[in-house]
């Protein structure tokens, strides 16, 4: 081996730890030089050739904000694959697209803010309540579907490489934060520990165990009392001590500023400062830890302290490869034309056609023959922009809205009229008139047409971020889930002229609507990405078969739902809500039919305690198609609360008419243990109810357990 030059630092030595290597540099640092780092625009360090690093950067569902980037369904779409596979396939797919991109700035000497390879995302928050803005950014209700695609979305994100890292995967926001966005900065979440273990939590430790996330961003509001980014429970006790992370914690943004200025347990900068980074939280989102120095020279912090956090940092950049020669780190190798490619392309659209989610098709309306004379496409979805791209963005190759995607479908034999009809919003009147003056063009393109196709719902603009969806009636949530008036007030318009109607909702959560029980066939399409209206397109006239299910409960009316500063989990989700809905959380239709036979269960009642469970799936109807088999937990004999159900095993299986398939589930004593009131999680006893269907309540279900007609008791 060639003797190594005198002059390259240990630091910058490929043959040493990482962690020596860590230490080497902090050594040579000054404290202010030490505290300069732990803020997220970390400035170079000139005198040891170190750069400057901006640890901002976006990839929610495609890198954000910094450009072109391929632009996949929403987070709340991918979730709606019920497809771990594929969630992994899309984040690998993001990390590729961000590593080229960092490659080209780093050779253009460009450092900052969205240009780095430290990514917050992915929101693994638990959508408690639809009315919450920023639910779409999250994988939906159930806390297993939230682990296994956030798991998925982080080993993806983070690369296969036993040496380097592609990117940094950071969930967030930890812990026990849905809304509401108004009150974010100095909300006091009350969650019991049963709810914080069995609900809150288990998205956070399996991305942290099995996903090996190497970042957890803390949030904005309080857990019991404690402000979340200085929270020793959090950070130290479950974080590390219990879970055994290894990475580094940032601050949501301006949350340690929030210490003292909404939450009012510390009198200033410093002190917030001190009081985060002695409880665990290394990295500053905010202009806060500037204050570090001051903190140390008060005596609130040690310097140790901080440069526990600082390893802690320095541990991710050299694990990226940040310091070593770029033939040494295979994912700076990655070359700029991945941008856009051709697999990326069709992965987007493959997303979002197992992203739409069929919820009524009465007579089978759909799929629509290619064959029709004249269809009206309306409303104010169907050619809008925002509503395909969600948010934490990047600037698609291209746009495909609804209309353009039904019109390239269909070509020239067909005329597609497109009438808007009305805004996503009753704003009152103007001098342009007021939100129905579309309406009798509308019902006008209806008569005239074979069909009208119309696509309702939401938008970014007025369910999102606090600051973000301008629209909102609530700082960025909602106050109503029922959908907008004007919305179906045009929809009663054209159901009364007496055509076939298919409507589309397109929206990042739940929407009620009462008119669209009267139309023929019912869509749901999440915010779906560049390819949006190619993928929609391609499903209501048979090109695709819909597989999608919903990753959240559609509730019939508002009313249903507890107070929305309430944390407590009793009357929501599927897991505690036992009311009548409109749609159930795993429900999705499909173009042919499934059919489901002998469902059988072993079980071990050893120190590896699992039952494994066993069914034959058919294709039974007269098209190709995916099925999403749902396996679904009940305690019969346990007396404390708990939930009405569990999901507990997922599997897609794709079959051609007549073909049949054996899917085995393996249930391990963590799929089968149940959290007591304490917060304990308990291993199974007693009698336990396994189902297995397409989705909840499904009347093919086939059931093991103490109900009648089940075939067997499954005892532990």
């Amino acid at each position: 081996m060639a003797k190594q030059s005198t002059d390259v630092l240990p630091f910058r030595d490929t043959n040493l730890s990482f962690a020596d290597r860590a230490d080497d540099l902090i050594s040579r640092l000054t404290l202010e030089e030490k505290a300069s780092q732990l803020s997220y625009d970390s400035p170079a360090i000139p005198r040891l050739g170190v750069p400057e690093y901006n640890w901002w950067n976006e990839c929610l569902h495609g890198i954000g904000r910094a450009g072109l980037a391929t632009v996949f369904p929403q987070a709340i779409g991918l979730a709606a694959t019920f497809d771990a596979e594929l969630v992994r396939r899309v984040a690998a797919a993001i990390a590729d697209e961000g590593r080229a991109k960092y490659n080209m700035f780093q050779a253009c000497g460009d450092r900052g803010i969205y240009k780095g390879l430290t990514f917050w995302t992915p929101n693994i928050n638990i959508f408690r309540d639809p009315r919450w803005g920023r639910g779409h950014e999250t994988y939906g209700e159930c806390p297993y579907l939230t682990a296994r695609l956030g798991v998925a979305f982080v080993q993806g994100l983070q690369g296969d490489d036993e040496k380097y890292l592609k990117s940094v995967a950071t969930p967030k926001h930890y812990a026990v934060h849905s809304g509401p966005e108004k009150g974010r900065h100095g909300f006091d979440a009350k969650a019991s520990p049963q709810d914080l273990q069995a609900t809150y939590l288990p998205a956070f430790r399996a991305t942290v165990i099995e996903g090996k996330a190497f970042s957890v961003m803390g949030a904005y509001n309080r857990l019991n009392g404690v402000p979340c980014c200085a929270n020793d429970f959090l950070l130290n006790q479950t974080l590390r001590q219990q879970w055994g992370f290894a990475g580094y914690t940032v601050s949501d943004c301006g949350a340690i500023a929030d210490i003292h200025n909404h939450h009012k347990v510390a009198k200033d900068a410093a002190e917030s400062s001190a009081l985060a980074v002695a409880n665990g939280l290394d990295l500053c989102c905010g202009s806060d830890y500037l204050s570090l120095r001051e903190a140390v020279e008060r005596k609130l912090l040690t310097e140790s302290q901080l440069e526990r956090s600082l390893h802690r940092l320095l541990l991710a950049r050299l694990r990226l490869g940040q310091f070593d020669p770029p033939a040494k780190v295979k994912y700076a190798q990655i070359k700029y034309d991945v941008l856009d490619c051709p697999t990326h392309r069709k992965l987007t659209l493959d997303a979002a056609h197992k992203s739409i989610v069929l919820l009524k098709n009465e007579n089978n309306l759909l799929p629509l023959q290619k064959t029709l004379k004249r269809i009206a496409v309306i409303g104010p979805n169907a050619d809008a922009r925002e509503i395909l791209l969600g948010n934490y963005n990047g600037t698609p190759p291209f746009i495909v809205s609804p209309v353009e995607g039904i019109r390239a479908k269909l070509g020239k034999k067909t005329h597609v009229d497109y009438i808007h009809g009305t805004t996503h919003l009753p704003r009152g009147g103007s001098w342009l008139g007021t939100a129905e003056r579309g309406f009798a063009e509308a019902v006008k393109a209806t008569e005239l047409a074979d069909v009208a196709i119309l696509c309702l719902g939401l938008s970014p603009t007025i369910e999102g971020e606090e600051g973000d969806a301008m629209n909102s009636d609530a700082g960025g949530d909602r106050t109503r889930i029922e959908l907008p008036e004007v919305q179906e007030k045009l929809l009663d318009a054209v159901l009364a002229v007496g055509k076939p109607v298919v409507v589309v909702l397109i929206s990042g959560s739940a929407v009620s609507t009462t008119a669209a029980k009267k139309a023929g066939a019912v869509v749901q399409q999440f915010y779906p990405g560049q390819s949006g209206g190619t993928a929609l397109a391609d499903v209501l006239f048979g090109d695709h078969n819909p597989s999608g299910r919903l990753p959240v409960t559609f509730y019939h009316a508002t009313s249903d739902l507890p107070a929305f500063s309430e944390y407590s989990m009793d009357n929501r989700t599927y897991r505690y809500y036992s009311g009548p809905v409109l749609y159930p959380f795993g429900f999705g239709l499909s173009y042919t039919k499934f059919a489901y036979a002998d469902l059988t269960a072993e079980t071990e009642s050893d120190s590896a305690q699992k039952a494994t469970v066993s069914i034959t799936v058919k294709n039974t109807g007269k098209k190709p198609g995916d099925e999403i088999v749902q396996v679904y937990l009940e305690h019969l004999d346990v007396k404390f609360r708990k939930p009405i159900r569990q999901l507990v095993g997922v599997r897609r299986v794709t079959l051609v008419p007549g073909k049949s398939k054996l899917v085995k589930f393996i249930l391990h004593a963590a799929d089968l243990e149940i959290v007591d009131e304490s917060g304990n999680r308990i291993p199974a006893k007693g009698k336990l109810r396994i189902t297995v269907a397409g989705s909840q309540n499904d009347a093919r279900s086939l059931a093991l357990g103490a109900a009648p007609g089940a075939k067997t008791t499954v005892t532990f």
